[in-house]
């Protein structure tokens, strides 16, 4: 079996049925995973079960909720007889929510923002690394980061809240890295830039904002990330060419933390 593909592999994706995880859902099956994805709502489970085909289960679940991902991972076991890895990618903006510039935070903000992007991922990698532990198996994790987590962008992204929880995944990623690859359980993080998803539509519809991510992403004539701009490395960490890589935040960012950007 080639290193390269995903064959044989049993892997669940959190928030694996909109945006970035859809596209890396499609990534997967189309070199030969088997997967089960995780979405909040019935209408992407059920769009997502269509496009993925016959190789991928979806079941709609939060993130939040300590159930979802043990759920996830013990289907995965039953349908396929084997789990091999988790892909965390469920999260977002808190804007709505109360985040913003500290000094118009609000606690709930806080709370909120930190619970969907950093205690729903401890959540999966718990989960994930338990069923690990029990297989003796080794396995991989992939962590969704994102490049405001250690490269902020004041003007026109200045959720702190998002901030601190994204550089919190770092913490967390590196420190679980350490201690379990003893147990060959390898754990990394893709960082985006601004890339088109639901949750970029806010920027990705401001004229202001795209001329910014043109000199800010200068990449491939200077524009927002696509989803599938992420895929390539997200197979990587989830096969067998990266079994000697853990504890390593890498960015698809289109030239952002090496770029100015023009205000």
């Amino acid at each position: 079996m080639s290193d390269m593909n995903l064959v044989n592999r049993s892997l669940v994706i959190i928030g694996g049925t909109t945006g970035l995880g859809l596209s890396a859902a499609k990534a997967f099956v189309e070199n030969g995973a088997k997967l089960i994805v995780v979405g909040r709502s019935q209408e992407s489970v059920t769009e997502a079960l269509n496009i993925l085909g016959e190789n991928a289960d979806a079941i709609v679940g939060d993130a939040v909720n300590p159930e979802t991902s043990v759920h996830a991972i013990e289907l995965c076991i039953d349908k396929y007889g084997s789990f091999d890895g988790l892909y965390h990618v469920a999260g977002g903006s808190g804007r709505r929510m109360g985040d913003g510039p500290l000094h118009e935070l609000t606690l709930e903000g806080w709370n909120k923002t930190l619970e969907l992007n950093l205690t729903s991922l401890m959540l999966s990698n718990q989960a994930a690394v338990t069923q690990f532990l029990k297989q003796k198996s080794g396995g991989t994790i992939l962590n969704m980061g994102s490049v405001l987590g250690y490269s902020p962008s004041p003007q026109y992204f200045s959720t702190h809240a998002y901030a601190a929880a994204k550089s919190a995944i770092i913490g967390f990623t590196k420190s679980i890295a350490a201690y379990y690859a003893k147990d060959n359980i390898r754990v990394n993080i893709i960082a985006p830039a601004l890339v088109e998803t639901p949750m970029a539509q806010r920027a990705a519809e401001d004229e202001t904002i795209q001329s910014f991510i043109k000199t800010k992403q200068p990449l491939d004539g200077g524009r927002i990330g696509t989803p599938s701009d992420l895929d390539g490395l997200a197979i990587y960490f989830m096969s067998n060419l990266s079994k000697f890589t853990t504890g390593q935040v890498v960015a698809v960012d289109g030239g952002w933390t090496v770029s100015e950007g023009q205000l």
